[in-house]
């Protein structure tokens, strides 16, 4: 509910709130202007005038000309923890997350063991990220071959939807869900009004892509063809359509399927998508042979289908941008773009990444808030995520949009330090984090892990 602005201030006109965060630049749902915002509980009590005095008891925060963001929201990020601990944890995950300027992310189910399939396989991931989160995190549930009977448990356990393949994972304890079983299990998520997200790349094109090892980022790209996420997403797009399902297209690459996805939207087929910071910004031509940090699957493609990509956000087709982080032990990103493992580590590093980006080509901080906030709150329906304004949760990111920085990995915070950012100069600086009112990051100090476990029916 939407407060009266003059119910936070005195008769003089004073702010009566625990906290003031006061800048010439905050972005609102309604633009970038200077503001007051005060807080109070966690909470956003009201955006009030610039030049608002603040109460003496009051805690005032003047940033200047340092942009106030709402905390980006990344419902996109594999933590592998338990399991695979040595690619990445709660711990160093949630920091580099708070690093960059997000204050809440979504787990996926696959890379930890056990994968998150179950419901007591949730519970374990929750014991182990509950004491090591210094964002707010929530989960993400998986749709594999043999789980349909645990679809409803999970959702009324409180992921916020659920994750499948539809060619294979890279790892078994995951297998990917044919035609068949993708109808079976959005069938039974669709009774339940829960949402699919789906990795959407067709294995019979993949199959029939040449397929050759070594270093050369020519033959990768050549076995990840565009036709194979198109195909993907069409096939998804009919069973939605059939039944009236839910759906969410993950990390697209491919610009060619934007027309397919907006031709469905305009029929008010229920699909969304989301696409990433590397395909945003890296291109097919720049990857040097042998840097598999630049592998991913699907994979950074040319620089005409990136301005496709970029065209795809301006008309609304593609609705957020999260990081797909997933990384791994360096010695898995051999020379060989065939056996090194794909994914590529940017959670610290998406928001000036796509500042950089976006200025470049004429948008603004309120399309990236859009963007990286409040669209993937919308998604996962975190209604109290995403935008500064009253009653929202008080989660911030403080940017210098016009300072500067070189990528240097060893200032990074997820565990294994590779990147495919390393050397490249970027635009925009987080200089604090905040999440509900309290400052968990200031110029590279943080505080103890305040993060909360964030579940569908319950988001303390």
């Amino acid at each position: 509910m939407r407060k009266d602005l003059n119910a936070d201030r005195d008769e003089d006109g004073r702010a009566h709130t625990g906290l003031l965060l006061r800048s010439t630049r905050v972005v609102t749902p309604t633009g970038t202007r200077p503001a007051a915002v005060a807080v109070s509980g966690g909470r956003i009590e009201a955006v009030l005038p610039y030049d608002t005095p603040a109460d003496p008891d009051v805690r005032l925060e003047d940033l200047g000309d340092r942009a106030l963001l709402p905390g980006l929201v990344d419902t996109h990020v594999h933590v592998n923890d338990p399991g695979r601990t040595e690619w990445e944890g709660f711990w160093t995950a949630t920091r580099a997350a708070a690093a960059g300027g997000i204050t809440t992310l979504l787990d996926m189910p696959l890379n930890s063991l056990p994968p998150t399939t179950t419901v007591g396989n949730l519970r374990t991931k929750q014991r182990v990220a509950a004491p090591k989160a210094h964002v707010d995190t929530g989960f993400w549930g998986g749709a594999i071959p043999a789980n349909a009977k645990d679809l409803r448990p999970l959702h009324e356990a409180g992921v916020f939807g659920f994750k499948c393949f539809l060619s294979p994972s890279g790892v078994e304890e995951f297998p990917h869900l044919d035609q068949e079983g993708l109808g079976r299990s959005l069938a039974e998520i669709a009774g339940f009004g829960g949402l699919l997200i789906v990795h959407a790349e067709d294995p019979g094109h993949l199959d029939t892509a040449p397929q050759r090892s070594g270093p050369a980022y020519a033959d990768f790209l050549a076995s990840r063809p565009r036709a194979a996420e198109n195909a993907a997403i069409e096939g998804l797009i009919a069973h939605a359509k059939r039944l009236d399902a839910r759906v969410h297209v993950l990390h697209l690459s491919s610009g060619d399927a934007l027309p397919l996805i907006a031709a469905a939207q305009r029929e008010g087929v229920r699909v969304t998508v989301e696409s990433c910071p590397h395909f945003l910004t890296l291109t097919a031509e720049e990857v040097p042979d042998g840097a598999t940090e630049f592998k991913c699957c699907p994979p950074i493609r040319e620089a005409a289908n990136q301005d496709a990509l970029w065209q795809g956000l301006a008309d609304g087709v593609i609705g957020c941008i999260v990081s797909d982080h997933s990384p791994c032990t360096t010695d898995l990103k051999t020379p060989d773009f065939a056996s090194a493992w794909g994914g590529i580590s940017s959670l610290q590093l998406g928001l000036p990444a796509i500042w950089t980006e976006a200025r470049r080509r004429g948008h603004t901080l309120d399309d990236v808030a859009r963007w990286m906030s409040a669209g993937p709150a919308l998604l996962a329906g975190l209604d109290r995520k995403g935008a500064i304004e009253p009653g929202r949760d008080a989660d911030f990111a403080v940017l210098d949009p016009e300072a500067a920085f070189t990528v240097d990995p060893a200032e990074l915070h997820h565990r294994n330090r590779v990147t495919a950012y390393a050397g490249r100069t970027l635009h925009g600086v987080v200089t604090s984090t905040w999440l509900r009112g309290e400052r968990i990051v200031h110029d590279g100090v943080f505080t103890e892990p305040s993060g909360r476990l964030l579940e569908r029916n319950h988001r303390p």
